[in-house]
């Protein structure tokens, strides 16, 4: 291609296209790496200007921002999309024009794929389970709800995956001692094998923010519930935590520390209000909160050793939770009472606790 036919082309394709090049690789003048091309065709025409306040490439070679000098290195900030509402609407030119978020979408590929490989080579079984159910369930969240036109009923997103599945080995299936091991391998393994350290480094509040330290070395820090929340708290919880005794407690030791819950004030949000104030913001390295109560644990199985509590843990890592466990309730006849004082919370108003799942207690009743 000679420089009259390149001009010609060159006249004609925009920043934003996608063009296809043959031709072979070599240095210009300044001694950039480049490409001299034999033929030029453009593959996908961009028929919108990308954001203004956005600095690029064009496909084409020609800068757009104009303090650039070919031969120098370009300033990686400069090529970026910063306008969050722009970012939000139009998710594909975050996606265009981010490479971190390019970045992101790679490595959610590398975290799924390490997990399944993971829990694969220990002879777990992956289930996948229905997105749509006849009954919310799975856990304390508002569902999301839709009509089925074709069957003329409501349909309820799930929540979380429950599945209950006879001597199947499952992923998470149970909250044990050797879960928690599962989960401290997995998540420290795969953060050394994407990263090289056990250490990283997350951007909290975007990329322009500065990043925290979060570090993944093992083991993992691990705290009780109760015992955590009375030490720091300073608070001596009732051990019967079904009473209304306890009920008045909960709510004025939210009261006290200016915790707002929104209504209704039942002992399960007002104990969730204050484990999140007291506990999980402590949790920025990976942290294991064990041996929930049994009115935050509805689908947990009660503590072997412990009256009132369940074999149930969650992991936080930066204030968030990465994982919720437990050993599953195989009684029939608990699980619906579980359910039924879950009931008595939503006729208070609580619109995220669980609803009565009568397949779910009839497949307990199979022995499943």
């Amino acid at each position: 291609m000679d420089e009259n036919e390149f001009a010609k082309y060159h006249s004609g394709v925009k920043r934003g296209d996608i063009i296809g090049i043959c031709g072979f690789p070599g240095k210009s003048k300044r001694g950039e790496l480049s490409i001299f091309p034999r033929s030029l065709v453009v593959l996908a025409p961009c028929l919108h200007m990308l954001p203004k306040h956005t600095i690029t490439t064009n496909c084409a070679g020609a800068q757009s921002n104009p303090s650039w000098t070919p031969g120098t290195t370009r300033n990686p900030e400069a090529y970026v999309l910063r306008d969050q509402e722009t970012r939000y609407r139009q998710r594909y030119l975050d996606l265009m024009l981010n490479q971190e978020v390019q970045k992101i979408f790679r490595t959610r590929a590398k975290i799924i794929s390490y997990c399944r490989n993971f829990l694969d080579n220990l002879g777990f079984i992956e289930v996948e389970t229905p997105a749509m159910t006849m009954t919310a369930g799975g856990a304390a969240a508002r569902p999301f709800i839709t009509h089925h036109n074709e069957l003329d009923m409501k349909l309820y997103m799930r929540i979380s995956r429950n599945w209950s599945s006879g001597d199947w080995t499952v992923f998470m299936r149970s909250g044990g001692i050797m879960t928690l091991q599962i989960v401290k391998c997995t998540c420290a393994g795969m953060v050394k094998e994407l990263t090289g350290s056990y250490k990283i480094k997350y951007h909290v509040n975007g990329f322009d923010s500065e990043p925290i330290e979060i570090d993944f070395t093992p083991p993992f820090r691990r705290i009780d519930l109760i015992e955590e929340l009375e030490s720091r708290a300073n608070l001596c919880i009732p051990k019967d935590l079904s009473t209304e005794t306890a009920n008045r407690f909960l709510f004025e030791a939210c009261e006290k520390f200016d915790i707002k819950c929104p209504a209704p004030p039942t002992k399960t949000r007002l104990l969730d209000k204050l484990v999140g104030h007291f506990l999980e913001e402590t949790c920025i390295n990976p942290t294991f909160i064990i041996n929930h109560p049994e009115i935050m644990s509805p689908l947990a199985k009660w503590h072997r050793s412990e009256p009132g509590l369940t074999e149930r843990f969650e992991l936080f890592v930066n204030k968030r939770e990465l994982c919720n466990a437990y050993t599953e309730l195989n009684d029939p006849e608990v699980q619906r009472q579980r359910f039924a004082e879950q009931l008595m919370d939503r006729q208070m108003g609580d619109k995220e606790a669980m609803v009565l799942d009568e397949s779910f207690c009839t497949a307990l009743e199979y022995g499943d």
